[in-house]
Formats: structure tokens, sequence, C-alpha cells
């Protein structure tokens, strides 16, 4: 019974459909048809910031060892190698995050700890200790005034787009206390941020102290700063966004940096008798190329920077070797790197390079004047959704200025003087890798087992000391565990 009733439901709609429809009715003359009315579309609403606490961070646990079973070290000889052999680290982000109804900004604070090597397996003598930093501890507003402003006042650092196989910024990466602000126009293509910061690194061109005795003959001694400058840190930044296709695009960025720092006076190692350290300054140029699909990460970045005096020691280096004048004046660096990722399907290519120049302050061309490269390539293979291989390989090379004669010739393992010294390595890796977020070369956590193996020439022996390890063996390796994590904290920043 219940399937013929079914049946005639079914039925009736379809016979109703299968005759013919009335003709409309047609309106008598005069008479007033009503208009309909169209409702006022809404425009949609702008997402609200969402408020609250925030916890995220990058870290990296490595437990591994060399090929004899010691302790593992990183066997690079370039500034910025590969990153499969770097240790263990730590960094915990804790942000607040509000939005104000009342302004319409949102505000953030985020405190950045770091941790780095050695943990308590390697650093167990008591009283335990500890290599801590503060990165960050900065307060930013967001729309606070006018639309698209966005205004920071803390310790921050500070950073553009990475080079991810080799682990740095190539153009803008500074760590000051300080301050920012920046304008991204309404089209969220261009932006414009300045920024101003000190630091003070720790070397005698920044700071010294000096044993005195205390003020009105009190007994013992007291450390008195008789030199205790810091460097006053400038940046400033224009991006546009060139976009391609539906997607893809196109990122062109200028960048400059201004550096200065005051003079002062040291005392020589006669006491009483000082010296004066004149003003000193320097700046950076450079420029970035970014063409990107918006699909899976594909993106290749090339990136050009230029640093002239004391800049080109870095954010935190002091010139060793000075001018005649005794500032950095004449000291430069340049830097040219490449990196790039590109996934289709179950493949992956990572790649990454560098050439960099550098030569200090002064008129002699010594050690430490230096050209060097490297070249990285890191293919992937996802054998499922979750995991799959991938290897590495890399050449890196560098080429050093005037190395000395020993002082004594006679000496076991010597080196006789040279016009200058080249230096070799080639790496190789098989990496093995579980992603559970699944595909995709920058997606972490990851968990990898590492086999990577070292290849120095003899000139890449004879950067070590005597007695080094390093400087005995052609062959090296490096097995272990490693995993990588990549939290965002604060989602609207």
């Amino acid at each position: 019974m219940f399937l013929l009733s079914f049946a005639a439901l079914c039925a009736a709609p379809a016979a109703a459909i299968a005759q013919p429809l009335p003709p409309p009715a047609t309106p008598s003359p005069g008479s007033q048809q009503p208009v309909a009315k169209e409702e006022p579309s809404t425009p949609p609403q702008e997402k609200v910031p969402e408020s609250g606490f925030f916890f995220g961070g990058v870290g990296r646990a490595v437990a591994a060892m060399d090929g004899a079973g010691d302790a593992p070290r990183d066997a690079d000889i370039v500034l910025r190698g590969s990153r499969l052999d770097e240790s263990t680290f730590v960094q915990l982000d804790l942000e607040r995050q509000d939005h104000w109804q009342s302004t319409g900004a949102t505000t953030r604070v985020a405190v950045r700890l770091v941790v780095d090597a050695p943990t308590l397996h390697y650093n167990n003598a008591r009283p335990w200790s500890i290599n801590m930093s503060l990165r960050n501890a900065f307060v930013e507003e967001r729309d606070l005034g006018l639309k698209g402003l966005s205004v920071w006042i803390g310790s921050r650092l500070y950073r553009g787009d990475n080079s991810e196989l080799l682990d740095f910024w190539p153009l803008d990466w500074l760590n000051t206390l300080g301050g920012g602000v920046r304008y991204d126009l309404p089209s969220k293509r261009t932006y414009f941020a300045v920024h101003a910061g000190v630091n003070r690194p720790l070397t005698p061109y920044y700071q010294q102290a000096v044993e005195r005795p205390p003020a009105l003959n009190q007994p013992g001694t007291a450390n008195v700063n008789v030199l205790d400058r810091q460097r006053l840190i400038s940046s400033f930044k224009a991006s546009h966004t060139v976009p391609v296709g539906e997607k893809g695009g196109v990122k062109g960025v200028l960048y400059g940096e201004l550096h200065t720092t005051p003079s002062g006076r040291r005392e020589t190692a006669e006491a009483g008798v000082f010296e004066d350290l004149p003003r000193d300054g320097g700046y950076v140029i450079g420029a970035q190329v970014s063409p990107f699909t918006g699909v899976d990460n594909g993106h290749l970045h090339l990136f050009l920077r230029y640093a002239g005096d004391l800049a080109a020691y870095g954010e935190f280096g002091s010139p060793l070797q000075p001018a005649p004048d005794g500032t950095a004046s004449g000291a430069r660096e340049l830097m040219v790197t490449l990196s790039g990722n590109y996934e289709a399907g179950p493949l992956g290519l990572m790649a990454s390079g560098y050439v960099r120049s550098f030569r200090n302050a002064s008129d002699t061309f010594d050690f430490s004047d230096l050209d060097e490269g490297i070249f990285v390539v890191r293919p992937h293979v996802y054998l499922r959704d979750w995991g799959g291989i991938a290897v590495e390989g890399s050449y890196q090379a560098q080429r050093r200025g005037r190395v000395p004669p020993p002082a004594d010739p006679a000496a076991p393992g010597a080196s006789p003087g040279a016009s200058h010294h080249d230096a070799s390595v080639v790496r190789f890796g098989l990496v093995p890798f579980l992603n559970a977020a699944g595909k995709g070369d920058l997606k972490r956590p990851q968990f990898r087992f590492i086999w990577l193996v070292t290849r120095r020439d003899d000139g890449a022996k004879a950067l070590y000391p005597r007695d080094d390890v390093f400087s005995q063996r052609a062959w090296e390796h490096f097995i272990g565990l490693n995993v990588e994590w990549n939290i965002k904290a604060s989602p609207a920043f």
C-alpha cells in the first residue's frame, strides 16, 4: 500500500507538468501593474580580525652523529651553507591581538624568545645555563586613523623574503630596538616602509670597560664604560606587485639602509692614555624581483645587495682591519642571491645559491678579503601524500686573500705564505621525510632522516687548525634525525 501511494505521489507532478500552461492574463486597459521593488545590494562586510592570545614559533630539533659516532658539526665553509646539518634551536612566539571597535584599529603585542644549542644534553653542568635571546618585544597597531597604516615600537626582528635552503634573508635582515611605519595602498599591491633602531655589538669597537677606584675614596674597584657607543640603523623599503593571471604575479622591491655610530675614545694598552675613535657610518642599497605562480608556493627570488663602509660588516659586525683614518671607509660587500621553489603533482624542486665578494677597509689584500659562492638543489618526490624522499646536492667554494707566512716554518703542519687561498666542498644528502600536513615542499612540521656526505679538498682542510679532525678528514658524514616546525602565531598580521 505504501509503495502504491509513493508511486502516485511521484507520478502526480509529472502528469501536471505534461498539461499545457494557461495563457497569461491580459491586463485590462487602464489597470496599473505592481512594480517589483529592487532591494538595495548589501556590500560585503570586511572580516573583523580575531582577538585573543596566540602561540606559535619556529624550531628545529636534531639528534645526529658523524661517521665515527662523535658529536656532529656544521661542515660548510661559506657564510651561508646547507641547513641540513644545522643544530637545534627554538623560537617561541607569544602574541596578543585585539580589534578595537571604537577606533577600527587592531593591535598586536609580540614577544619572541630564542633558545640556541647546546641543549641540556650537551650542557648539563650545574648551575644550568642556556643560550637565550630576546628577538621580538614590540607592539604594532594597524588602521589607527588611516586605513592601511601600521606603526610599531620595540625590539623587532625585521626582515623580508628568505632563501629557504640557505636559511637566511638576503636583502633585509635586521634586529634593532626602535620603531617603524608602513603604509599599504588600498590595492594591497604596494607598500612603503621606514624604520630606525639601535643596537650595540659587544666588541672593543663599540664598548670598553676599565677598572677605576670608586668615588669618594671607597674601597675596591668599579667598572667604568669609557667607550659605550651604539649603532643607529635606518631602513627604507618600497614594494609593488604586478598581478599576472588569476593568482600569479611579479613582486619588485627597492631597499636601502643607513648606518651611523658616534665618535668616542678608548684607552690604549698604556693605562691613562686614550685614542680618539672617529664618527663612522655606512649604507646599503638593494633590489629584489620575485615572480610567483600563486599555486603550491611556486616562486623565484632574485636579490641584489651592495653594502658599503660600516654596513659591509653587517648589523653586528666590527671593522677589525680599519682604514688608515680609523673608520670602515672603503669596506664593501656585494651579494647576488637566487632562490626558488616549484611543485607539480608528486614532484618538487627547491634551489638556491649566491655569490659574494667582500673587501675590508684596510689597504692590503689580506686573509679576510674573500670571494665565495654556493649552489644547492633539492628535488623531492612524494610517494604518498604524507611522505617521500628528497636528495640534496651542493657545491661551495671560496678564494681568500693573502696568506701570511708562518711564524715558525719548521712547525708541524705549517702552511707557506701565498698570494691567495682556494677551497671547495662538495656535499650530497639523502633525506626521507614525513609531512603530516600533506604535499608541499615548504609545509611544516616535517620529520626527516638525514644522511649527508661531505667531500673537502686540501684547501678546505687547510681552513681548520692543526689537530682539528676537519683538517685531517677529506670525507665527512652526518647521520641523524631532524624535525622542523613553523607555526604562525597571530593570524591577521
